[in-house]
């Protein structure tokens, strides 16, 4: 697990390095501790980064400012602030976990288990921020139909048709969406409410037929989790 840490309080940023360390030991490769938004922009610009740790307040700067970009990376963001009176600010726009300051040990280890894909977010994301020319685009989760693998990134099908590659992958955009996605296929990432049958066909092949007619291939393991949450 490759960190950073964007924090401008030295102490707060080894204190969180340590207990991190202590819970997480071998599995952390690399931490890299920044004080400011500029420095943090171009780590992130020039290294691989698997999570982002990031206070909102930054020297007097809004940390959102970084927030928005962070959350279309392919990394995790995790917001560490005081300012818990946005945390649903944060969840919203697709942040993994917000941590309250002060934190303690046992709060790191609930973020350690949404990193490791134990938990879910506390709160679902109502955007995803998606990268364009020269600009973000927040799209509302309100309008994706289902997601589907694209090498190492994502393709979010929007009901209309209109597809956006974002940076995160398949497990790392499951982490952050509500529980109306269901994983379905390796490749896929489904919106339950789309479904308006599953078929089987020659071969045991399991597929999910949408309300725009396209289909969804299911996997064999999945079909009977998929099938349950239907009826239900």
């Amino acid at each position: 697990m490759r960190i950073l840490i964007v924090e401008d309080e030295p102490v707060v940023a080894r204190r969180l390095e340590r207990l991190l360390r202590q819970e997480a030991g071998d599995e952390i490769a690399q931490v890299t501790a920044c004080r400011d938004l500029a420095s943090a922009q171009a780590h992130l610009a020039e290294a691989d980064v698997d999570v982002v740790f990031l206070d909102l307040n930054l020297n007097g700067r809004d940390g959102f400012d970084l927030l928005t970009a962070s959350v279309a990376g392919a990394f995790h963001t995790v917001v560490v602030s005081a300012h818990t009176d946005r945390a649903l600010q944060a969840f919203e726009i697709g942040v993994l976990d917000f941590v309250g300051k002060p934190f303690g040990v046992d709060r790191l280890r609930t973020t350690l288990e949404r990193l490791r894909g134990v938990r879910r977010a506390e709160h679902a994301a109502a955007v995803l921020a998606v990268r364009g020319v020269g600009r973000i685009d927040l799209i509302p989760v309100a309008d994706v139909a289902y997601v589907e693998a694209a090498g190492s990134y994502a393709e979010l099908v929007l009901r209309d048709g209109t597809r956006r590659v974002h940076d995160k992958s398949l497990d790392r955009l499951l982490a952050v969406l509500p529980p109306a996605f269901e994983r379905v296929h390796r490749s896929f990432l489904l919106r339950i409410d789309e479904v308006v049958r599953l078929t089987v066909r020659a071969g045991s092949r399991y597929t999910a037929v949408l309300a725009s007619g396209e289909e969804i291939p299911v996997g064999r393991t999945r079909y009977k989790t998929l099938k349950a949450r239907l009826l239900g």
